[in-house]
């Protein structure tokens, strides 16, 4: 058999019913798991697993005792029956909107310390002039959107490259700073203190981000020059939401974006504490995929943000001025 007719014999062969398996398969691992999650008894899913390998000539996973791992092919085959499903998840749904009425969708990634000002801003406005364009906004940490990026789950995002290599993949458009503060609950014993150093907070409990996100890695550089260990007593949590109420529920200090933790501090319910931290934390901005042009919904929000974007140069450069409990 040529190539061409080789090829053409795979594209017969697949469904993306065969992609969805794979795309089960690589999250559990576990055929099992993988035919509850596209809803197939366990022989059928089986049996389509066989199906695929013949098709493609390989084996897409090794069977031992630790369950199934991927093949350096397999794992080829895998990002690509995700980036596909991915694709046609969100054709079926910008179809299903405008079927019904709607002007599509777009679908955002965006760290959280954007979301209070910037993202807010270049939404509202979006949805004052299209309303029936669907909105989607997913992710928290730049890790988590660049990977949401890379598996076509969002047309674009906001965030940073979390990797030396990303810029191979990804084109970046800086956009804004994003300052850091050190916060607590307002009955914490440190708000009274006009003046602390991070050595002393060390022995405090602290929430932090997963070690996969750059804030997380700008605090341990930040600990490392000091001199100083990482906290023995750290809860790490990747939802900026469930930070805020832990730090709301104990004395616990995390370091959190200044846009984030603004109304918190203004209602009194957190502090921010008397010392300077994360100067040296890249600005966000915009990525994409490289090579890829933005439907239009996408473009017009991209200006939008370039639009509100500009302010955040002067005004937000400084973080929140801490005030003494009296």
């Amino acid at each position: 058999m040529n190539r061409q007719a080789a090829t053409v014999a795979l594209v017969n062969r697949l469904k993306f019913k065969h992609l969805a398996l794979l795309v089960a398969l690589d999250d559990t691992r576990n055929v099992h798991q993988a035919a509850d999650a596209i809803n197939v008894a366990q022989p059928s899913a089986s049996r389509m697993l066989g199906d695929i390998e013949e098709a493609f000539g390989f084996l897409l996973f090794e069977r031992n005792a630790r369950g199934m791992q991927p093949t350096p092919l397999g794992v080829v085959t895998l990002a690509y029956a995700r980036r596909a499903l991915a694709e046609l998840t969100r054709f079926a749904e910008d179809l299903d909107v405008k079927r019904r009425g709607g002007h599509g969708q777009l679908t955002v990634g965006a760290i959280m310390g954007a979301a209070p000002d910037l993202l807010a801003m270049a939404v509202a406005s979006l949805k004052t002039e299209r309303p029936l364009l669907n909105v989607r906004i997913l992710g928290e940490t730049s890790d988590q959107v660049v990977q949401l990026l890379h598996r076509r789950e969002v047309d674009l995002a906001l965030g940073r490259l979390t990797s030396p290599l990303q810029h191979n993949d990804f084109s970046f458009e800086p956009l804004a700073r994003e300052p850091l503060v050190l916060v607590v609950r307002v009955r914490h014993p440190l708000i009274s203190r006009s003046s602390v150093a991070l050595h002393e907070l060390m022995e405090w409990p602290w929430v932090a981000q997963p070690i996969t996100s750059p804030a997380r890695v700008l605090f341990e550089e930040e600990l490392a020059r000091a001199g100083l260990a990482t906290p023995v007593n750290l809860t790490e949590c990747a939802s900026i939401f469930a930070t805020l109420q832990l730090l709301e529920n104990f004395d616990a200090i995390a370091m959190l974006p200044e846009s984030v933790v603004r109304d918190h501090v203004r209602g009194k319910l957190l502090v921010a504490l008397p010392i300077e931290i994360g100067k040296s934390l890249p600005g966000f901005g915009i990525l994409t995929r490289k090579g890829e042009p933005l439907a239009e919904p996408a473009e017009h929000f991209v200006g939008l943000l370039r639009r509100f974007s500009q302010p955040f140069d002067t005004e937000h450069g400084a973080p929140l001025a801490h005030t003494p409990a009296h």
